[in-house]
């Protein structure tokens, strides 16, 4: 056991040495229990301060990580930057409540050893190791102070969850009452990882958009289907992370300013080259099938897009996959009856993918998210417990119900 014990405190020393930087994380010991897709600034989606930036100010953002681990590292993005975001400072504690945090948990973050940094315009870097054991499920507070104009951020606009801002170096405060200011997005923040002295590419990235991102679920209560899946494997003794990286609006073939990157260009940041990822649940197409014709939005976003170019963009996606030895997961598209989405030409649209889906072959595994929502009486429609209300989006039930859907028994 002293061995056992010894050799653990060596390799988690020595994990604690490497130093940050821009290059992708390789296997090293680092797994991903937390990730949110870095997106252009924009108010177009929804209110937030990314397109006016910071300028001496403190954000403190709250996420939650799937897994624990014995050391923690924190990704920061600057990726749509114009220029080199200064960082004053930063820390990670443990989450009280709201903006407070466990004081004796406090701890610095540093690139390098250096308390102030730069991150280079169109960059990603990882923070220097920190001792701080979290558990699964456990919420981190992240604090960045931003004293220099930063210009417009690199942020994830619909988070459903509450980022602070307070005006000033607050990013030591435990109490969160210079916490003033609140918002509904994340900004900077692209990953969190954890070091394991055993590691498995057990960990699974959860792809899509809306849907995957949790839209209609209730804000602040991680009731996202990524979220509902890794309670449900933890419960059935099963743990694995599970990260999010679902953009509200994305589609697989076309880019765009405010509805993100294509899933084909940012298959890389957001999958490959996360650490520790053994599988990924593809959900991604809804938004080129109803956008092709109409649907919610500014006119520029209407470009159409043929089911054979979608089907080229999925394999697409299964090739970038496989190349980096991940199990790919087909999911079918859930109903859209009744959402400004819908017309006959969509509807025939969604049923030629989802057949696609099951049956081509194309995929390691499918899940039949469609088969797990809609409703036997009118399969366009959902169930309507499942339904949150838009005809789109699920509810925290349905959520729940495409993360009873999922086979563990299909993941690497």
């Amino acid at each position: 056991m002293r061995i056992i014990r010894a050799l653990v405190a060596a390799l988690l020393l020595l994990a604690l040495a490497v130093t940050a930087h821009a290059a992708p994380v390789q296997e090293s010991g680092w797994t991903a229990v937390w990730a949110t897709s870095a997106q252009m600034p924009s108010k177009t989606m929804s209110p937030n301060w990314s397109a006016e930036g910071f300028s001496n100010h403190t954000l403190r953002q709250v996420i939650r990580v799937s897994q624990g681990g014995a050391a923690t590292r924190v990704r920061l993005t600057n990726r749509y930057g114009a220029a080199p975001l200064a960082i004053a400072g930063a820390t990670i504690a443990l989450t009280d409540t709201g903006a407070n945090i466990r004081p004796d948990t406090l701890r610095p973050l540093t690139i390098g050893g250096a308390a102030q940094f730069r991150i280079p315009a169109g960059a990603d870097l990882a923070t220097d190791p920190v001792p701080l054991p979290v558990a699964p499920f456990q919420s981190l507070t992240i604090t960045l102070h931003l004293a220099e104009p930063t210009g417009p951020a690199t942020h994830h606009a619909q988070a459903l969850a509450t980022t602070y801002r307070a005006t000033g170096d607050h990013r030591a405060d435990s109490a969160g009452t210079a916490f003033t200011e609140t918002t509904q997005s994340w900004y900077y923040l692209s990953g969190v990882e954890v070091f394991d002295v055993l590691p498995r590419r057990s960990g699974v990235v959860a792809f899509g958009d809306s849907i995957t991102e949790g839209i209609g679920s209730t804000p602040g209560a991680d009731n996202r289907y990524p979220d509902e899946l890794a309670e449900r494997l933890a419960a059935e003794g099963n743990p694995r992370a599970i990260i999010d990286q679902g953009i509200g609006g994305n589609r697989v073939t076309v880019d765009s300013s405010w509805l993100g990157d294509s899933a084909q260009r940012r298959f890389g940041p957001d999958v490959l080259d996360q650490p520790g990822i053994g599988t990924v649940i593809i959900l991604a197409g809804i938004n080129d099938i109803g956008l092709s014709t109409g649907g919610p939005g500014a006119a520029d976003t209407v470009v159409p897009v043929s089911t054979d170019q979608l089907v080229a963009g999925h394999l697409d996606l299964i090739r970038q996959a496989r190349a980096k030895g991940l199990r790919v997961i087909g999911a079918t598209f859930t109903p859209i009856h009744g959402s400004p989405y819908f017309s006959p030409a969509a509807e025939s649209a969604r049923q030629a993918l989802n057949e696609w889906i099951r049956t081509a072959g194309a995929y390691d595994a499918i899940v039949d998210f469609d088969a797990a929502l809609r409703d036997p009486a009118n399969p366009q429609r959902f169930t309507p417990e499942f339904d949150s209300g838009d005809h789109i989006h699920p509810s925290d039930a349905g959520y729940a119900a495409m993360a009873a859907a999922v086979n563990p028994a299909e993941f690497e």
